[in-house]
């Protein structure tokens, strides 16, 4: 069983160089206090697989891919066949994931389900917990390990509100895409001052970018 929040029926900037459509999916296993999807982290289904379906049938041609987004699709294990049957109708699949359920990832790698991957590196170790709530820091890095070292199109994100993250913490994960021999854009993403799940204030300042190691970085709403 899926769950399906949300449609969004046309993007040209979720899926890099594609046009696509978005499926939202409900629930996370993560408490991110800069999230701004509180009614898709705590929502239920609300909408039917067929119903996806049937809907793609009617965009063969017109849409290039299809994202899954959340929340946090892999909550789902069902996401396995139902991104068979996506791929079966002739369109690309990007997937938005915190990593943390690995083996899905892996599934859906190995089964060539997914074309393009959106890796969210939520924090350096010593603060993950502290902003995901989540403790499973060895599982993420399980999955950016995988994804080094797979073929697949992928990219690390990470947001950014320095009230949380700082210039220090942007450094150890460089350190980290550094080590591990990341070859990528690691991309980062301002907060957007709107309502989020822990009603975080708007940031007191930006990111100061030059105080960042030497590395590949996108700016993504600075």
């Amino acid at each position: 069983m899926l769950g399906i929040y949300a449609i969004q029926k046309f993007s040209s900037l979720d899926f890099p160089n594609r046009l696509s459509c978005i499926l939202w999916f409900s629930g996370c296993n993560m408490r991110c206090p800069y999230c701004y999807n509180k009614d898709i982290v705590f929502g239920k289904k609300q909408i039917e697989e067929d119903e996806v379906i049937e809907f793609l049938k009617t965009r063969v041609g017109l849409l290039d891919g299809v994202v899954f987004t959340g929340g946090e699709a892999t909550l789902y294990k069902d996401i396995v066949p139902f991104a068979k049957k996506i791929k079966n109708l002739g369109f690309e699949i990007k997937l938005d994931t915190n990593g943390i359920n690995f083996e899905v990832i892996k599934e859906l790698i190995d089964k060539k389900l997914v074309d393009y991957i959106a890796l969210d590196f939520k924090a350096p170790k010593n603060k993950f917990y502290e902003i995901t709530k989540n403790k499973n820091y060895e599982k993420f890095e399980k999955t950016l390990d995988l994804l080094i070292n797979s073929n697949i199109k992928f990219e690390v994100r990470t947001t950014i509100h320095t009230d949380l993250l700082d210039e220090e913490d942007v450094n150890e994960i460089i350190k980290v895409l550094k080590y591990k021999k990341y070859k990528g854009i690691y991309y980062l993403q301002n907060f957007f001052d709107v309502e989020t799940l822990d009603n975080l204030p708007p940031q007191k300042r930006k990111l100061d970018t030059s105080k960042l190691i030497n590395f590949p970085i996108e700016l993504r709403n600075f």
